[in-house]
């Protein structure tokens, strides 16, 4: 750990393509320089008509080239900031905040259990000290469907968070972590357990079923 304490937290990195922007917006404000020298070279004299709608155009141009002005400055030189999460995680994992996360149902009509499940599962398996984070689930609805489907999901957890926190899988929603991913057959380890994992969650109710067939286990 004291090796990381001086290295930096993030790199800074410019933007590709900075120097084309800023020589088009050389060009613009060229081309806005001599709008200004002919605006006021021919001001009409003051027994001329469209004096006045002139110097009106001279001073609408002068806002929006102001306007323009703001808002192409701050992009001249635009910079992209990238972190390095596993320093911060090592150099300041000890004075990391405890955090609650509340996750809200109300209504498994609308809101399905095995989507909720899928929700507090990926938030239980955050790259977070353990010890330091609390999640709990709030039934407005108190459905016995959901009932049903938490219990499922604790049984489901017991293999899905070290399965997350060993290979560092992502996404950590089971749902959406196994509609994108592909069998890692060149890593035997990794392998056994992924299919492991993926026989449990397709036998796990909470996880795989329809609302229909929570229906039937919580009358059963």
């Amino acid at each position: 750990m004291g090796d990381n304490n001086g290295l930096p937290l993030f790199v800074t990195k410019s933007a590709k393509g900075r120097i084309l922007f800023q020589l088009y917006a050389i060009l613009i404000f060229v081309g806005v320089c001599f709008i200004f020298l002919y605006r006021l070279s021919h001001i009409p004299r003051r027994e001329e008509a469209g004096r006045w709608a002139w110097i009106g155009l001279f001073l609408s141009e002068l806002w929006f080239s102001f306007y323009w002005f703001l808002t192409t400055f701050v992009r001249l030189n635009p910079i992209y900031r990238y972190t390095f999460k596993d320093r911060l995680s090592l150099r300041y994992e000890k004075f990391l905040p405890s955090i609650d996360i509340f996750v809200c149902t109300a209504d498994p009509m609308i809101e399905p259990p095995a989507m909720m499940i899928n929700t507090v599962l990926s938030v239980m398996a955050y790259d977070y000290p353990p010890e330091k984070l609390s999640v709990y689930l709030s039934d407005d609805g108190g459905s016995v469907l959901t009932f049903y489907a938490m219990l499922e999901a604790s049984r489901f957890s017991k293999i899905w968070l070290p399965f997350c926190k060993k290979f560092k899988v992502e996404p950590r929603s089971p749902e959406a972590y196994f509609r994108t991913a592909v069998e890692p057959l060149g890593e035997p380890a990794m392998a056994k357990e992924w299919t492991s994992v993926k026989l449990r969650r397709y036998s796990s109710s909470a996880l795989s079923l329809p609302l229909s067939a929570f229906i039937v286990i919580a009358c059963s």
